[in-house]
């Protein structure tokens, strides 16, 4: 049997969302914006971020540094406010002992989700990291899973799992290559229209226990 696991990192490994909220609270606090346009921020930056989004914001609310400038500070911020468990650290390298391959299988730009998965430690933890900006494909494309499996020295039809957050680009992404899926969250909050995940955990952590005992 082949122990693979692809991870999804925003809101599977790591709370996005918690770390983008304190980011633009730096960022408004910095550039002296009000409230209300730093939740107009959050929305716009909610998806994801890109180093184009910052000439938008620069423009949109006449801030005198550079674009560039701007989107290093994001990226900065991001990486330093970007948190794993250490629990969740833990069970990665429990994986890695019992013989699993692991690889992050993640959309967004390169420097950002790199600098996140150094800061936080899960760089060092798995044996590839795919991100799309490099690939120039995004989730829920196979050939992006068949790419970060293949990275890992597996192939996704040789079996492994897909570990994610979202139903359609992880789970239904990872189902249309091959992979098993495992998805993060509670059952009743499923999209019923969408094919069933092959099995749920409430968090990363309960996720790995799951994966754990295919090799306990």
């Amino acid at each position: 049997m082949q122990l693979l696991a692809l991870f999804d990192l925003d809101d599977t490994l790591i709370d996005r969302r918690h770390a983008l909220d304190a980011t633009l609270t730096r960022f408004a606090s910095r550039h002296g914006l009000t409230a209300n346009e730093r939740d107009a921020l959050l929305v716009r930056l909610d998806e994801r971020a890109r180093p184009a989004d910052f000439s938008v914001i620069r423009e949109l609310h006449g801030l005198s540094a550079p674009a560039q400038e701007l989107w290093q500070e994001y990226l900065t911020d991001m990486a330093t406010l970007s948190v794993c468990p250490g629990d969740v650290l833990d069970g990665l390298d429990d994986l890695k002992k019992h013989g699993w391959l692991i690889g992050i299988a993640t959309n967004g730009s390169a420097d950002i989700q790199r600098a996140k998965l150094e800061a936080t430690g899960i760089a060092h933890r798995v044996h590839a990291v795919c991100v799309s900006a490099e690939l120039g494909l995004r989730k829920p494309d196979p050939r992006l899973f068949a790419t970060a499996a293949e990275l890992c020295g597996a192939t996704p039809h040789d079996g492994g799992w897909m570990v994610g957050d979202d139903p359609v680009k992880d789970i239904g992404g990872g189902r249309s290559a091959g992979l098993a899926t495992l998805w993060i969250g509670t059952p009743d909050r499923w999209p019923g229209q969408l094919p069933a995940p092959d099995r749920s955990a409430p968090n990363a952590l309960s996720a790995i226990h799951l994966l754990l005992e295919h090799t306990a």
